[in-house]
């Protein structure tokens, strides 16, 4: 039998996602700060969009937070992202509510 180390991102009580490295969690937990923050920023804008439109721009912002960055910074071109190389190991990121689901 092997020992299999996961780490298991929660918010309030409810398991989001589990990753085999620390390192992978920690920048999914940031990343998931980050878009908590911009929803409270967007919930106070004068346009009008619903709760679940205003979590679901703030966790795209959040996941492509670079290439925001570089436009309100001013680039004229966004940068472009690494393409990862497909991998046996590119499924290192299992979906809790996908295996509950099963």
């Amino acid at each position: 039998m092997a020992v299999v180390v996961k780490y298991v991102v929660e918010r309030n009580g409810v398991e989001r996602m589990t990753f085999t490295t620390k390192k992978e969690a920690d920048a999914y937990d940031k990343m998931l700060d980050i878009a908590e923050s911009l929803e409270l920023m967007l919930e106070k804008v004068d346009v009008p969009l619903s709760e679940q439109q205003i979590e679901s721009l703030a966790l795209e912002i959040a996941k492509e937070k670079d290439q925001f960055m570089a436009v309100l910074k001013g680039a004229k071109e966004l940068p472009s992202k690494p393409k990862k190389a497909k991998s046996a190991d590119t499924d290192k990121v299992a979906d809790i509510k996908e295996k509950a689901a099963s």
